[in-house]
C-alpha cells in the first residue's frame, strides 16, 4: 500500500515584543509594535491551552479535559494552527 509523507515548514520572525517606552516609537511603529505583542500573548495562550489538553495524556481516562485553544485570536496562531495542535513535531529557536 503507497504512503506519502506531507511536510511544511513555517519560518516566523517573532521579533517586536521589546516595550514601546524603549523604543521611543509612535505612530504607524507603535501600533504596529502593539499588534506583535498581541500575537505573542495570543501565542503563548494558545501554547497554554495546549499544554493544558495533553496534561492528561499519559492517563486512561475516558473523558478528556475539555480545554479551548484560542487559535482564530490572532493571525500568527490561525497560520500556525496546523503546526502547533494535532499530529506534528514542531521545534521553537530562541535567540536574545
Amino acid at each position: 500500500m503507497p504512503c506519502e509523507t506531507v511536510s511544511k515548514i513555517h519560518l516566523v520572525d517573532l521579533a517586536g515584543s521589546e516595550r514601546a517606552d524603549a523604543t521611543g516609537a509612535t505612530g504607524v511603529r507603535l501600533k504596529e509594535g502593539g499588534n506583535i505583542n498581541k500575537s505573542l500573548v495570543t501565542l503563548g495562550n494558545v501554547i497554554s491551552a495546549l499544554a493544558d489538553m495533553s496534561q492528561d495524556g499519559g492517563s486512561s481516562h475516558l473523558k478528556k479535559k475539555q480545554v479551548f485553544v484560542p487559535y482564530r485570536d490572532s493571525v500568527l496562531t490561525w497560520l500556525l494552527k496546523d503546526s502547533l495542535g494535532g499530529n506534528s513535531k514542531t521545534i521553537m529557536i530562541a535567540s536574545q
